[in-house]
């Protein structure tokens, strides 16, 4: 059974336990990387083609803007197939409720039909959000399982957490 963990991440200016911080790596990046410790599935970070701006304001104005017409941003890449892959651990930020438009791209690209979707999103007080049932609508025919939701501030221990879940 292979496994792929996709996630999409943010360095840069981050709003972290209610403090703006420069993060050198993003905290779902963080959460992403233990995971695949834990499970030696193979990690692809969904990066959209115009980043986000390193200054916390301006890229809220402009991830709230790409919401707002729902946005599908162009990626730099994308896996060759996702047809070897039986589990995709699913990781992203939640903003303002559900992932972020470069996610939706990455879902739309594929067809997930018989995949089980294990989703885990960073978050700082606000949990999924509405992004699980949003998974479901991108992806029909895939098992979204159960998902879990660390808070950013946290990222950097949550391995026991991970283990729990997995």
């Amino acid at each position: 059974m292979a496994e792929l963990i996709a996630f999409f991440s943010r360095r840069d200016e981050n709003y972290v336990n209610g403090l703006i911080k420069v993060l050198n790596r993003g905290n779902t990046e963080t959460v992403a990387s233990i995971l695949q410790k834990l499970t030696g599935a193979e990690l692809f970070q969904i990066e959209p083609v115009q980043p986000y701006a390193k200054d916390y304001n301006e890229c809220i104005a402009q991830a709230q803007e790409d919401q707002r017409r729902s946005a599908r941003p162009e990626l730099k890449a994308y896996p060759d197939s996702i047809s070897g892959y039986d589990t995709i651990y699913l990781g992203y930020p939640n903003y303002w409720g559900t992932m972020p438009m470069a996610v939706f791209t990455f879902l739309e690209h594929f067809d997930f039909s018989g995949k089980t979707i294990r989703p885990f999103c960073t978050h700082e007080g606000s949990g999924f959000g509405n992004s699980l049932e949003d998974i479901r609508k991108a992806c029909p025919g895939a098992k979204v399982e159960q998902g879990i939701a660390i808070r950013g501030g946290s990222a950097e221990q949550c391995g026991k957490e991970l283990e729990k879940w997995i």
